[in-house]
């Protein structure tokens, strides 16, 4: 899949579910959840040690069904084990000029966790794709996505943290890219992660429709 597909699918989605799994039994539940309710993009975050298998099994089963992609990347080594897993994309709490060297190499979108606005702009520079607002928007909320597009207006962003069914429109009113949502999307049954993400996606559908 090329560059380009995966941002576009991933700007589409709207929606990222951040994942973080003991078992690929429960992503399987998980990624059924989503699937059903509209969102076809998952993060799998290496703060467990399975992670790599975990995005190795969700790629075979669900294959272009679901877009799966690594997150907490903090280095080289992990990103090539991540991508070598079948990671489409990479997400990161922090910027490494190695890790986007390394994705840039394979034509993997890399979306590195930014805090200042100069840090954002030399992980541009370096070929990121995705600035990924954390941890500042969990603390700022939907407001940090307008004060950091009116100075930068090309800049894509993803805010992670302090998504809530209440407010993700809110969010893209103000103009960010992606969001990525945890709780809501991997905790409970996966009825109730599908009701939880079909609200989200609708909320989505209705403001690009302008309804």
């Amino acid at each position: 899949m090329f560059k380009n597909k995966v941002l576009t699918r991933i700007e589409s989605t709207g929606i990222m579910a951040i994942v973080r799994v003991e078992t690929v039994e429960r992503a399987y539940e998980i990624a059924d959840g989503c699937l059903a309710g509209g969102v076809d993009v998952l993060e799998i975050s290496y703060t467990v040690p399975n992670a790599g298998d975990t995005i190795k099994a969700l790629t075979e089963k669900y294959r272009d069904q679901l877009l799966v992609g690594a997150g907490t990347v903090l280095d080289s080594e992990t990103a090539r084990l991540a991508i070598l897993s079948g990671a489409k994309f990479i997400i990161a709490p922090n910027y490494s000029e190695d890790v986007c060297r390394i994705c840039n190499r394979y034509q993997i979108p890399y979306a590195p966790g930014c805090t200042t606005v100069s840090e954002m702009v030399q992980a541009m520079e370096a070929g990121a794709s995705i600035i990924k607002a954390f941890p500042i928007s969990n603390h700022y909320g939907p407001k940090l996505v307008s004060v950091l597009k009116t100075p930068i207006p090309y800049m894509p962003i993803m805010a992670s943290g302090g998504v809530t069914l209440d407010n993700i429109t809110e969010w893209f009113e103000i103009g960010v890219d992606c969001v990525g949502v945890g709780g809501l999307l991997t905790k409970g049954s996966a009825a109730e992660i599908s009701k939880n993400a079909q609200i989200l996606t609708r909320k989505i559908k209705e403001f690009r429709s302008g309804e």
